[in-house]
């Protein structure tokens, strides 16, 4: 292999580790938009509980949002700007089911970009995923709490 093919090869690969870096960063925006909007528009009987959960998590969001589009900068990126699709809802278990499924997809890009960042030698936005997705575990794992004993 010569010097200008492993090159582009590596571009290639660095291109496709922003990319993947910048599809997380546009559902992390999401997550940012559904939460505020799904704690103004709560309504019901648990209407304070859920208001204050999803405003609790906005700021978890916004700090995964932080951390991608930072790592999309140090990789010579540009970050995204514009958020993945925000899934509207009304009725409270819809909210929660739709974020339920929202964290379970993260979970699962993150796994994905996780072992893709390795495999660039990017140690070190490997272990900000590993973080990453403890964090959106334990929402997933909350919402499913919620969601176990709903009327």
């Amino acid at each position: 292999m010569t010097s200008e093919t492993a090159t582009l090869k590596k571009s290639e690969t660095a291109s496709e580790l922003i990319d993947a870096v910048n599809e997380g960063l546009a559902f992390e925006y999401a997550a940012v938009i559904t939460y505020r909007t799904y704690a103004s528009q709560v309504q019901g009987p648990h209407r304070r509980e859920l208001r204050e959960f999803f405003a609790s998590e906005i700021p978890d969001e916004l700090g995964h949002a932080q951390i991608l589009a930072d790592k999309v900068v140090a990789l010579g990126g540009v970050p995204m700007t514009e958020p993945a699709a925000v899934k509207a809802a009304i009725e409270p278990a819809e909210m929660l089911a739709n974020a339920l499924k929202d964290e379970q997809a993260t979970i699962e890009r993150y796994v994905k970009l996780r072992h893709l960042a390795e495999s660039n030698g990017e140690y070190g936005l490997a272990v900000d995923l590993d973080d990453l997705i403890a964090d959106e575990t334990r929402h997933r794992d909350e919402i499913q709490l919620i969601l176990n004993h709903w009327e």
